[in-house]
C-alpha cells in the first residue's frame, strides 16, 4: 500500500460560461469585464483599461470596436462625451444571465447567518428584523424581509378598557406573538360587558384559528346562541372585525435604507428612491413581492424596472422565496440596492437566508 503523502488536489480550473446568444468571444469578455469594474467602481470603463485587463490580446482601437458594437446593440450606453462605456439594464440581464459566475456561500458566511438568526430569546418579529439587518450588512444594500400574514391558532383574547367610549382589543397567537388594535364601543359600556367577551371568545378558541373563530362567533351570533346582551356581542364583532380586513401581506422590515442613498448625487434620482421607499410601504407592493416569490423555484434578479415594482428608480432587487418543510412559501428574503450591486456574492447570501428563515417561519 502505498503510504506517501500527496498534495492536496488542485481547485478545478474556473470554466467560462456559455456563451450567451448574439455574443463571441470577445464581446462576452469585454461585457463581462465592463460589469465587473462598474460593480466594484461605479465608473465608466475605456478602452485602454479594457485592454490591460482583460486576459484576451486585444489592442484598445480592437476594444473600442467591440464597445461600438456592444453600444449599439443596446448593452452599453456612454454616460457622458469620455470614451467610457457603462452597461445598460439590458447588458446587466444578459451579464446576469449568461456570464455571471458565483460560488458557494462560505462557512464563515453560514455561520454568521446562523448566528445572526438564533432565535434564544428573542421574539420571531426581532428575529425576521435581525435578519433584514444582517442582509443589509452582508449586501451593502437594504435588505427586506417579508413575512406573510399568518393564520394559525389563536391563544387568547382580551378586552381592555382604554377610556370611554374606546377598547383595546389584545389578541395573542400561538406561537406567542401579540398584536393590540383599539375599538370604538358604545357609550355607557360597563367593564363588565367587556370581561364577558374575552370570556366568551376564549371559550371558543379550541385551537381555532382567527379566520375559523371569527366564522363560528357570527354562526353563533346570528344563531342567538351567546347567550349575551346586545352590548356584548356588539362588542364581540367589533373586536373580531379589526382584522377582518386582514390581507396576506404580513409585514415587510426593512433595513439599511440608507445604503440605497449612498451614489444619489441627482435631485432627480433621489426623488426616485423617496418614491421607492413609499411603493414598499404599500400593501400591493407587498403582495407583489409575494406573488414574485410564489413564481420563483431559486433567487430571482430583477433589474430596473424589470419587476414592475420601482420604475425607472435605478435600483436592482435579488429576491428568493422562504419555504417551509411542506415547501410552502412562509414569506420572502431579498437585497433591494443599486443597479451596480455584486450579484454573484449576493444570491448566494439571499438563497442561504431564505432556507433558514424558511425553516424559522415554517
Amino acid at each position: 500500500m502505498d503510504h506517501r503523502t500527496h498534495p492536496p488536489p488542485k481547485p478545478p480550473p474556473r470554466l467560462p460560461p456559455r456563451l450567451p446568444p448574439g455574443l463571441d468571444v470577445r464581446s462576452a469578455a469585454v461585457l463581462r469585464e465592463i460589469v465587473e469594474q462598474y460593480v466594484e467602481t461605479g465608473e465608466p470603463v475605456g478602452s485602454r483599461t479594457l485592454a490591460r485587463l482583460l486576459p484576451l490580446n486585444l489592442s484598445p482601437a480592437t476594444i473600442r470596436n467591440v464597445m461600438a458594437d456592444l453600444t449599439d446593440a443596446g448593452l452599453l450606453f456612454s454616460p457622458h462625451t469620455s470614451a467610457g462605456r457603462l452597461p445598460t439594464d439590458r447588458g446587466l440581464r444578459l451579464f446576469v444571465d449568461g456570464l455571471l459566475q458565483f460560488g458557494e456561500i462560505s462557512e464563515d458566511e453560514r455561520g454568521t447567518i446562523n448566528a445572526a438568526l438564533a432565535q434564544s430569546g428573542r421574539s420571531l418579529q426581532d428575529t425576521l428584523a435581525q435578519a433584514s439587518t444582517m442582509l443589509s450588512g452582508l449586501s451593502a444594500a437594504a435588505g427586506l424581509v417579508l413575512a406573510p400574514k399568518g393564520d394559525g391558532p389563536v391563544k387568547h383574547i382580551e378586552f381592555v378598557p382604554l377610556s370611554p367610549g374606546r377598547a383595546l382589543v389584545v389578541l395573542v397567537s400561538a406561537d406567542g406573538q401579540v398584536e393590540n388594535r383599539i375599538i370604538e364601543t358604545p357609550p355607557g359600556l360597563p367593564p363588565s360587558a367587556l370581561q364577558q367577551a374575552s370570556n366568551y371568545l376564549n371559550a371558543q378558541l379550541s385551537g381555532r384559528s382567527l379566520t375559523e373563530l371569527r366564522s363560528h362567533v357570527s354562526a353563533d351570533i346570528s344563531a342567538d346562541r351567546t347567550a349575551l346582551d346586545g352590548l356584548t356581542n356588539f362588542v364581540i364583532n367589533a373586536g373580531l372585525a379589526t382584522w377582518s380586513s386582514e390581507g396576506r401581506a404580513g409585514s415587510l422590515i426593512l433595513r439599511g435604507q440608507g445604503r440605497l442613498l449612498a451614489d444619489v448625487d441627482q435631485l432627480e434620482k433621489l426623488g426616485a428612491i423617496q418614491a421607492l421607499f413609499e411603493r414598499l410601504e404599500t400593501e400591493e407592493t407587498m403582495l407583489k413581492l409575494l406573488d414574485l416569490a410564489e413564481t420563483s423555484d431559486g433567487v430571482r434578479i430583477f433589474i430596473g424596472a424589470e419587476s414592475g415594482l420601482f420604475g425607472a428608480a435605478g435600483v436592482s432587487m435579488v429576491v428568493a422565496p422562504a419555504r417551509n418543510a411542506q415547501n410552502r412559501i412562509v414569506g420572502a428574503i431579498g437585497v433591494i440596492g443599486p443597479t451596480r450591486i455584486n450579484y454573484g456574492k449576493i444570491i448566494p447570501v439571499v438563497d442561504y437566508t431564505a432556507r433558514v428563515i424558511g425553516r424559522l417561519l415554517g
